[in-house]
């Protein structure tokens, strides 16, 4: 089971912390400094210091850590599909707050200021995902191994299970933290499912990725049809690559709206890409045939009609 088309492709922000929480870790695991991560009652209360905080959230302590950390991080790129990286940025920013609260109120609870309490590394934005991963992602393939029952959601809950016993208590209450953080994002405590970040905001954080590359071509979240006059209202789109500094590219789409006055086109059959993409979401691949038919094959409409015929 995989979180759609390969790469980054529409999950600009999934990127951005993917390679902040790699290039944070290797870069203190070099230096030596990993073992020095990690929050106590000390650094909280006694001697505050902010930048450990800081990297206490983006960097991991260890190699195993580090890689199914990232493996998971990578993987729940789904969630950013599926409601945009507006929401999914405001996902981020509620979970690693309040976990990080939970997690300060569980330390000043144990008051032991000799022990390093708490692991480091994006524990919070991690298990709070698997809250929506548990609810909103179903299962599409069941199997038996040795007689017990896995379906394909069975090795993302493994590699979660092994990442919280990692370091054992260390890492077990970051974990817990994190899913009462999704769980409140769940219950849409302050109507924060319907919170965005201002458009300048989301702009720029697009603006600091790179275009993906890797990712299937018949999963575009957009319909190009500039080969199509046939079609009526459809949008059209050209890509422009510039470099406004050297070695330092951005991708910039101009879409535009034109109407052409011929009849509606009759249903094409989606391709097996754009299934694909929804079927590694957990959707069936008829029910997702069906919604590509009646989108146009944009997966992002499809999705949305998906996730609405589940919710009734």
């Amino acid at each position: 089971m995989n979180g759609g088309p390969s790469g980054f492709h529409n999950a600009p922000v999934t990127r951005i912390c993917v390679i902040a929480s790699a290039i944070f870790s290797v870069f203190l695991g070099i230096k030596g400094g990993s073992n020095k991560l990690g929050l106590s009652y000390q650094d909280i209360f006694r001697n505050p210091r902010l930048w450990k905080l800081v990297l206490s959230v983006f960097a991991f302590s260890s190699t195993p850590e580090m890689m199914f950390g990232l493996y998971l991080l990578y993987y729940f790129r789904v969630f950013e599909r599926q409601i945009g990286s507006n929401k999914y940025s405001v996902f981020i920013l509620f979970s690693v707050i309040v976990s990080l609260l939970f997690e300060v109120f569980a330390v000043t609870l144990l008051q032991d200021p000799l022990a390093n309490l708490l692991t480091s590394g994006p524990y919070g934005l991690i298990f709070a995902s698997f809250v929506p991963f548990y609810f909103d992602i179903p299962v599409s393939t069941r199997f038996r191994v040795v007689g017990v029952h896995l379906s394909d959601k069975s090795f993302i809950y493994l590699a979660g299970v092994q990442l919280l016993l990692s370091s054992w208590k260390r890492s077990i209450l970051p974990g817990i933290c994190g899913i009462l953080a999704g769980s409140l994002y769940r219950l849409n405590l302050f109507g924060i499912r319907k919170a965005k970040f201002p458009e300048f905001i989301a702009s720029f954080f697009s603006r600091l990725s790179w275009p993906s590359t890797g990712s299937p071509r018949g999963a575009t979240s957009r319909n190009v049809t500039g080969s199509a006059p046939s079609y009526a209202g459809r949008h059209v789109q050209a890509s422009f690559l510039i470099a406004p500094i050297p070695a330092a590219f951005s991708l910039i789409t101009i879409t535009f709206f034109r109407t052409y006055p011929a009849p509606m086109a009759p249903s094409t059959e989606p391709s097996e890409d754009a299934i694909a993409t929804l079927a590694s979401m957990g959707f069936d691949r008829n029910s997702a045939r069906q919604a590509l038919v009646q989108a146009r094959n944009d997966v992002n409409t499809a999705t949305n009609i998906l996730l609405e015929a589940q919710s009734h």
